[in-house]
């Protein structure tokens, strides 16, 4: 019963939750209202599989980079700044 691609509009989710829950629970579903899009409902298991992938993120400080980073965002700094000169 998959509609439009996997969309439905709000108005479908209150006259067809059920039919709707059973298909985000097979692959993400988008809500939309007034043509937009405003929700995604998806199983917990990939809802689960993002949190994990953003919680790779980390926060740090040069002071405790380590050398062989510190070196390649040294690099990558004076590449962007001599493109940026030459573009003047």
């Amino acid at each position: 019963m998959t509609h439009r691609n996997g969309s439905y509009t709000t108005s479908d989710l209150s006259r067809k939750s059920g039919d709707i829950i059973a298909e985000a629970l097979r692959h993400p579903v988008t809500i939309t209202q007034r043509n937009k899009p405003r929700l995604v409902l998806l199983n917990i298991d990939d809802y689960e599989r993002l949190m994990r992938q953003s919680d790779r993120r980390s926060v740090g400080r040069l002071e405790t980079m380590p050398d062989e980073l510190f070196a390649e965002f040294e690099e990558a700094v004076d590449v962007y700044a001599q493109s940026d000169e030459t573009s003047r």
